[in-house]
């Protein structure tokens, strides 16, 4: 699976709107941010379909994976969009991992702890905005935002100062990135 994919998933009173572009995608953030009622909404849709009364917009399938049978639901699933939630501990085996790497699927994984056995960019890693109202008449609107940002730098943003904690390859590493620009 190639591509970015827009994905709406809302109810009457709350709306997700975002895109996926990598296989990877990383949602982090505090607690009462919606990254649990995100998924408790694909759950439901997954289980009770329209009757629900939510809806997903995506040009593929979303379902979601947790600890019963994760094996099984990776490798029946072909070119889907799965959800993880953080208490889905097979996250963080290297299992998990290889599984993930062999599937064709995008995996959109809620957690606030790194996952070194995967290869996921920083880019990829968002937090969850919200606006609009948190009263019971209006729907709130929630969108993802790059917790890292890929800003280039140019002239402007040079630093006369940079402090390091140690002598040792920290300073060696930033005393030869300046006397290099120095020359």
């Amino acid at each position: 699976m190639k591509g970015k994919y827009h994905i709406i998933v809302q109810n009457n009173r709350i709306k997700f709107e975002f895109d996926i572009k990598r296989n990877i995608t990383i949602i982090r953030g505090d607690s009462a941010t919606g990254k649990t009622t995100l998924m408790n909404l694909i759950e439901t849709y997954e289980r009770q379909g329209e009757e629900s009364g939510i809806s997903i917009s995506c040009d593929r399938k979303c379902k979601t994976l947790n600890n019963s049978n994760w094996e099984n639901i990776i490798e029946q699933s072909r070119e889907c969009i799965i959800f993880i939630d953080e208490e889905t501990n097979v996250i963080k085996t290297n299992e998990f991992a290889s599984q993930i790497k062999e599937s064709d699927n995008y995996y959109v994984i809620i957690t606030r702890e790194n996952l070194p056995n995967l290869p996921y960019s920083a880019e990829e890693i968002y937090g969850i905005k919200s606006s609009g109202k948190y009263s019971r008449t209006e729907k709130t609107y929630n969108s993802f935002y790059n917790l890292y940002s890929s800003k280039e730098f140019d002239d402007s943003d040079v630093a006369d100062v940079v402090i390091v904690e140690d002598t040792n390859s920290g300073y060696d590493f930033y005393r030869g990135i300046a006397e290099d620009s120095i020359n």
